[in-house]
């Protein structure tokens, strides 16, 4: 099995409808990110939009939690016990995993972010071991 500890860099976000169109960018195409993923089974993400400025009317997308995971070499599972949006706490936060030569993609499950439902995948480069 994979081993998914260790510290990520968000390199690339994509989105896709339901039909598998693609979307714009997620996080405005500057999207800034870190997943920690312990030996210990404790993990935290942190993604938002890094660009400097958002125009005007726009809004700064971003996310947080953490919280004990479990890995099965297709799924990271986490219960979440803080987060940026405390209807997260005390969830399971699914993501299926699979791996593209060094980069580790995330899926999570589809779901409405500022506009139609979407399907993300993120990908994310080891940037430390733990």
């Amino acid at each position: 099995m994979v081993t998914v500890t260790g510290t990520w860099r968000l390199v690339r976000a994509v989105s896709r409808d339901g039909d598998g169109r693609e979307l714009p960018v997620p996080y405005g195409g500057h999207g800034m990110g870190r997943v920690v993923l312990g030996a210990d089974g404790r993990m935290m993400a942190v993604l938002c939009d890094g660009r400097r400025d958002i125009p005007e009317g726009g809004t700064r997308e971003y996310n947080s939690y953490c919280g004990n995971y479990t890995f099965d070499g297709t799924q990271l599972i986490t219960r979440v016990d803080a987060a940026s949006d405390p209807a997260r706490i005390g969830s399971d936060q699914v993501r299926d995993v699979r791996f593209e030569g060094s980069l580790m993609v995330l899926r999570p499950p589809a779901r409405t972010y500022q506009g139609p439902v979407e399907q993300r995948e993120l990908y994310w480069e080891k940037i430390a071991d733990i």
